[in-house]
C-alpha cells in the first residue's frame, strides 16, 4: 500500500512558483494512486473558495482549478481553521468537499506511521 502523502501549501499568488508546484506534486501523486491530503495555509487558503484558483495564473504550469479538481476528486483538501478565520472565511464559503480542520488534525495526518509530508 502506498504511504499517504500530506502536503501543506502556504503560499499563494504571494510567490506564486512554490505554490504551483504544491498543487502540481499532489494531483500527480493523486494520479498516480497516492492517497493525498492537501492543506492550504497562509495565502493558499484563498483558494477554498469558489473561483479563487481560477485567477491564479503561471507561465508554463498546469491551470491552478484543474489541479484542485484533480486533488478534490481523488484525494482530500483542508483549510486551516486559524488561516480561514483570519480571512474571515467560514465552512459555508468554500467549494464543496473542502474541510476546515486545525493543527490537531494536521499532526494526526504527519504523525501516522503511512505518511510523508511536504510543506511548500
Amino acid at each position: 500500500m502506498s504511504k499517504k502523502l500530506v502536503i501543506k501549501v502556504t503560499a499563494g499568488a504571494d510567490a506564486p512558483e512554490r505554490c504551483s508546484q504544491a498543487f502540481t506534486v499532489a494531483s500527480v501523486a493523486v494520479a498516480s494512486g497516492v492517497p493525498v491530503s492537501l492543506w492550504l495555509t497562509g495565502e493558499s487558503a484563498w483558494f477554498a473558495l469558489p473561483g479563487r484558483a481560477a485567477e491564479f495564473a503561471l507561465p508554463h504550469s498546469a491551470p491552478l482549478p484543474d489541479l484542485l479538481e484533480a486533488v478534490l476528486a481523488a484525494g482530500s483538501v483542508t483549510l486551516c481553521t486559524q488561516c480561514a478565520a483570519r480571512r474571515g472565511i467560514v465552512q459555508d464559503d468554500v467549494i464543496e468537499g473542502v474541510r476546515i480542520a486545525g493543527a490537531q488534525v494536521f499532526l494526526s495526518e504527519v504523525m501516522a506511521d503511512d505518511a510523508r509530508a511536504l510543506v511548500y
